[in-house]
């Protein structure tokens, strides 16, 4: 649990007290009033960050509204709506009928393990390897089982392929073969921020909390504006029952998301 006041949620995620009363008001979070302060769960915490988000992108208060309502409707009895994520739609937001601001799209929070688009680092010797790489960009949208065969190939062919195998351990990840995925991030010979955050995302996933939290602030020695490592080292922390740790790094992840902006 967390205990903010109103301007320690807008310090935080930009949000004003109207915005968080009417939240409140709504339903959408439920935190315990403790006098001038709120008590919060993470849970809350995500949800204000997804609206956070939302409002950057100058996405309409009323369609914001519109859009937590029919995921409130949507859901499981039980299910926080801070399990799920918000995605926008194009340009133009809406469903086929036009009354849904925003598509919702169930997926876990912890989803958040990304890969490489392109390699920027030097080619290769073996151009091979390269192409095979390419190869499994151009393949993971339509078929995710030889995106990972072509990855696979171009570590057979350049077991140094960095991004290669991140993005064989994303996929390998996303596919549910956890203990595959972690092989393959492990027998990296190289470090990079996205390769620990990777790990820690799925060390998360086998419930192996402590060795998460080392590979977050592993990620953030090789890249200290990774913003996510930050929120969720926050959430990690605060399930440890270090709330101040927890709400550092929450304050580094606003910070970071306000430069960006700027």
């Amino acid at each position: 649990m967390h205990d903010y006041n109103a301007n320690d949620i807008k310090r935080l995620f930009g949000l004003s007290t109207p915005v968080l009363h009417a939240l409140i008001r709504a339903g959408h979070i439920q935190p315990t009033r403790i006098g001038p302060r709120f008590r919060f769960t993470f849970d809350d915490l995500l949800l204000l960050r997804t609206v956070s988000a939302l409002r950057a992108a100058r996405i309409p208060a009323r369609k914001i509204q519109g859009a937590l309502r029919a995921l409130r409707a949507s859901l499981p009895p039980g299910q926080p709506m801070s399990r799920l994520s918000l995605a926008l739609v194009g340009e133009h937001l809406g469903t086929g009928d036009g009354q849904l601001a925003l598509a919702l799209e169930v997926t876990p929070v912890n989803a958040q393990v990304r890969r490489f688009a392109r390699r920027k680092t030097r080619m290769p010797a073996d151009e091979d390897a390269h192409g095979q790489f390419a190869r499994g960009l151009e393949l993971e949208q339509s078929d995710a089982a030889a995106a990972r065969a072509a990855y696979e190939a171009c570590l057979t062919d350049d077991p140094h392929y960095l991004e290669a195998r991140i993005n064989l351990g994303r996929l390998l990840h996303l596919a549910g073969r956890l203990s595959d995925a972690e092989r393959v991030y492990r027998e990296a010979r190289d470090a990079s921020a996205l390769l620990s955050f990777n790990l820690a995302v799925l060390l998360e996933d086998l419930e192996r909390d402590p060795e998460a939290i080392v590979l977050y602030n592993e990620a953030l020695g090789h890249d200290p504006d990774l913003a996510d490592a930050h929120f969720n080292l926050a959430r990690l922390e605060e399930r440890a029952g270090h709330a101040q740790a927890s709400f550092r790094h929450l304050l580094a992840y606003r910070r970071l998301l306000h430069h960006a902006d700027l």
